[in-house]
């Protein structure tokens, strides 16, 4: 538990997978309550156009490598032997 006294079954609760008591889970609330204040919306927003560039940065890169790739790889005609 957070505060490391002792308590009976009752009077304690399970809160992510500890025990946790009454006074602990409010403290526990009221930190809670004040991280989520500033921009939560904008900070989600920001992690989703960077996942977003990241995919298209990783797509460009694939497209690039497989544009290296000769034409005669893909004809077949690599493989066989001039002559």
């Amino acid at each position: 538990m957070e505060c490391a006294r002792y308590f009976c079954r009752e009077c304690v609760t399970e809160h992510d997978d500890r025990l946790i008591c009454a006074a602990c889970l409010a403290k526990t609330g009221q930190v809670a309550s004040t991280r989520q204040r500033g921009f939560p919306l904008l900070w989600r927003g920001l992690q989703f156009a960077v996942g977003v560039a990241l995919i298209c940065f990783f797509f460009h890169l694939a497209a690039v490598l497989l544009m290296k790739i000769p034409s005669a790889f893909h004809e077949g005609t690599l493989w066989k032997t001039k002559g």
